[in-house]
């Protein structure tokens, strides 16, 4: 049996590359593995600069992204985002702490990038504790008092 591989797109206005080197500076275990410019050629349909990042092509975690460089007509939304499953505290504290640096916070462990992308970062252990029905109505009223997770006080509801 075949296995399809799959990947996401993020498309950005001009800010691929940037936004690439930013989530590569993050995450171990991640590389840029391919990199294509925009040239003259084309100029008049996509109106990016001779030399601007076509598509980045990276890994983090396991996972593939590509980054293309699409101009202004779509914008991020909280309809779609990246969730990373966290063991630790530390990886959650490290993480929301890198990806809110110039983005914002929301609610039950969601955030937006500065790049307007939006994350979703989670404890592990969480779909564990929601899938138990004698604790799992706690776990929520405990979440759902959270920006950032806190393992402790799940493990405690």
């Amino acid at each position: 049996m075949k296995t399809q591989k799959m990947s996401i797109c993020l498309w950005f206005d001009t800010q691929a590359e940037d936004a690439a080197r930013f989530y590569i500076s993050i995450f171990r275990n991640s590389s840029i593995s391919g990199l294509s410019r925009y040239g003259k050629e084309g100029f008049e349909f996509h109106r990016m600069p001779e030399g601007t990042a076509m598509v980045v092509n990276f890994r983090i975690n396991d996972l593939d992204i590509m980054a293309l460089n699409g101009g202004p007509m779509f914008k991020f939304s909280e309809a779609i985002s990246i969730v990373v499953n966290c063991d630790t505290q530390e990886d959650i504290d490290y993480l929301w702490e890198e990806l809110t640096e110039g983005g914002e916070e929301n609610q039950c462990g969601w955030l937006k990038d500065r790049y307007g992308v939006s994350w979703q970062i989670v404890p592990s252990i969480l779909s564990k504790l929601m899938s138990d029905p004698a604790r799992s109505q706690r776990v929520m009223k405990a979440f759902l008092q959270m920006k950032k997770f806190n393992i402790e006080k799940l493990l405690q509801a």
